[in-house]
């Protein structure tokens, strides 16, 4: 076998997690039967079977894409900018080792197979189908790779959701993009100054978005991820019950090369709620500062976070005023806060006006106009929400 190859795939150091791969697993099996002089046409078959499984017609390709976005020892290292000498021996031992699993010829392997059975199967081995060859990597790109784009899950994806101690990719986020949303520019633009300054590793502000419902407090936040210039951001949503672990979260990211907002939805409290120190400690920092490349971004319809009864104003506590206080403030500690209040009447049927020219929606004004008034009489949230859901019942009514 050329150049012994199953004996450098046994000898991988930090990039040996690829052996578990199955389309590498299978070519270790085929080196092994040929090496030893037992090798099947099924030993073939499954190597192309397993790499094709994968949607790949190259095995360089593949490689490539696992060697880039697996966690290895190498890539840790790169991302955090602390390869050491011995590191660096091993990774341009094993990137060598893929090059050449990369640029083995089918022709040698199918070769050397047929040489192992019965001549009346070499027609058939000849004439099998090929998986592309070809070297796509080197250590040098890799290492550059690491060092802008980190290592692991986050290289590969923008966006996850934080689940009982654990990240969980969301390959194909739904977010708005800026293009497609309708007024409040002036709150949206305050937000993506605001992460503007994150990426470019300045310290920031933590931003509450507040007010009505359905005005795009959300789909603000999550439009950062649709902004060409915010390519290395990554947004991490978090539910309020999963707050107590935030912290372990927070401390894993502060050596990574992206910038990261951590995103708590329709955020509220209730006066027992155990999470709410959690949070108070994650926006303030404890005696372990928050890293400068993560932020909270929160939404709420509540300007202070915290429900609260009169029965609370009531009750039989020394200090309730000072209670009452340290609840209320909770607001208080988001650098930024960002006010999102319902449109009025005149506010809203401009607005349903616009969107429904927007989507081409042929009537003449006073048509719109009039619908509109009923709308709104019928529907009294005043949002872009609302608006949209009018034009939605427009489209149906007369297209």
């Amino acid at each position: 076998m050329e150049q012994n190859l199953y004996a450098q795939l046994s000898s991988l150091l930090v990039y040996r997690g690829l052996l578990r791969l199955e389309p590498v697993s299978a070519l270790q099996t085929l080196l092994t039967n040929l090496e030893e002089g037992d090798a099947r046409v099924d030993d073939y078959a499954n190597v192309f079977y397993a790499l094709t499984a994968e949607g790949c017609d190259s095995l360089a390709e593949y490689l490539y894409e696992h060697i880039r976005y697996d966690e290895s020892p190498f890539a840790e290292a790169a991302a955090r900018g602390r390869v050491t000498g011995v590191m660096e021996r091993a990774a341009k031992h094993d990137i060598q080792v893929l090059q050449n699993v990369s640029n083995l010829r089918c022709k040698v392997l199918k070769g050397e197979l047929a040489a192992q059975l019965p001549s009346s199967w070499r027609t058939l081995v000849e004439e099998l189908p090929e998986w592309n060859v070809g070297t796509a990597f080197s250590y040098e790109e890799l290492l550059r790779f690491y060092q802008v784009n980190g290592s692991g899950t986050f290289a590969r994806y923008q966006a996850f959701v934080w689940q009982e101690g654990k990240l969980y990719p969301v390959p194909h986020p739904d977010f708005l993009p800026q293009g497609a949303m309708w007024g409040y520019q002036r709150q949206r633009d305050q937000v993506i100054e605001n992460t503007r300054a994150l990426m470019a590793g300045k310290a920031v502000n933590n931003v509450l978005l507040y007010g009505a419902s359905g005005t795009g407090k959300s789909a603000t936040v999550k439009a950062m991820l649709g902004m060409p210039e915010f390519e290395g951001l990554r947004l991490i949503e978090v539910q309020k019950e999963e707050l107590t672990d935030i912290p372990h979260l927070v401390r894993t990211l502060g050596h990574r090369p992206q910038k990261f907002i951590i995103f708590i939805d329709d955020l509220a409290f209730d006066k027992a709620d155990k999470t709410f120190s959690s949070l108070k400690t994650i926006l303030e920092g404890g005696l372990e500062p928050r890293p400068t490349n993560v932020a909270v971004y929160c939404t709420s319809n509540r300007r202070h976070l915290v429900r609260q009864n009169f029965s609370d104003r009531s009750g039989d506590e020394v200090d309730a005023n000072e209670t009452i206080q340290d609840k209320t403030s909770l607001a208080e500690r988001f650098g930024l806060r960002i006010l999102f209040s319902e449109l009025n009447k005149a506010q809203f049927i401009q607005m349903a006006e616009d969107l429904a020219k927007a989507h081409g929606l042929a009537l003449d004004h006073e048509t719109i106009q009039a619908e509109a008034v009923k709308w709104d009489i019928r529907h009294p949230s005043r949002s872009p929400r609302s608006a949209n859901q009018f034009v939605a019942s427009m489209m149906a009514k007369y297209c």
